[in-house]
């Protein structure tokens, strides 16, 4: 393993300019901490930097273990000065392991997303938070969706924050994003895949909306949800029963709630 001990080293800069600057098409993705790393690892990602923090190279725990596994791999890993460690962690406690990991294959497109023949999927509509596309992607994995689509003014899914979020699922599951979340609407249509928009109130119960087939969730984001154009653009709609005075939920419960409701519909992979 090389050690770096500068900061300006061209590596470092890497991983602070991927951390300021996500990969957009999720191309190269920036991995916080151990257990992405393993699942990047696991899920057999190649990896184009990897840095250790010396400290904890030093304990003999899971950090230096991966980072062993990895360089067995071929790919190279270097050990970092805790203070230069500390500059390249986008998180406030750094955890000890950094890397830009590569998928062996490009993200799909939105065609291939909703064509597949038993499609369940979850389009979240302008869901800004990181932190909230993250916990969307890990319900959707959860609950067996075949894919996640993105759209409007949505946070990038393949930001770091976004991926911490996920806990491993952003880079398992297929995730897509799109610009026009009615186009979106319009190629479900197109491929034959029933949406479902989740409203505030005047919809259908969640175990009344889903039928077996191919289907989607449509969820809106933090505040307005989905746009009244939205919502009649899309096939049905479903709403979420609540005790007052109680109006809303985050969005991430409510997809797991109507996702494990189509779920118990039939609506499996």
């Amino acid at each position: 393993m090389q050690t770096i001990a500068s900061r300006h080293n061209p590596i470092i800069r890497s991983f602070r300019d991927l951390a300021d600057r996500p990969d957009p098409e999720g191309a190269r993705l920036l991995l916080d901490g151990a257990h992405l790393v393993r699942e990047a690892l696991s899920a057999g990602f190649a990896f184009e930097h990897v840095c250790v923090a010396a400290s904890h190279l030093g304990r003999g725990g899971e950090e230096a273990t991966l980072a062993d596994a990895i360089e067995r791999s071929g790919a190279g890993v270097a050990v970092v000065p805790d203070q230069v460690f500390a500059v390249i962690s986008p998180v406030r406690t750094p955890s000890g392991i950094v890397a830009i990991a590569l998928p062996r294959h490009p993200q799909p497109t939105l065609d291939e997303i909703v064509r597949g023949p038993s499609a369940m999927l979850l389009v979240a509509v302008d869901v800004q938070d990181p932190g909230n596309v993250g916990a969307l992607l890990r319900v959707a994995e959860a609950a067996g969706a075949s894919g996640v689509v993105l759209a409007g003014d949505s946070a990038n899914p393949f930001s770091w924050k976004a991926l911490r979020g996920s806990m491993g699922s952003g880079l398992r599951l297929p995730v897509v994003r799109a610009d026009s979340a009615l186009g979106t609407i319009d190629l479900l249509r197109a491929h034959q895949v029933r949406s479902l928009a989740a409203v505030a109130r005047g919809g259908r119960a969640p175990e009344d909306a889903a039928p077996i087939g191919r289907i989607a969730i449509v969820v809106g984001g933090e505040g307005p949800g989905l746009s009244a154009e939205l919502i009649a653009r899309c096939d049905d709609r479903v709403t979420i029963p609540m005790a007052p005075p109680v109006e809303s939920l985050n969005v991430t419960v409510a997809a797991a709630i109507l996702l494990y409701a189509t779920r118990r519909q039939g609506n499996t992979i």
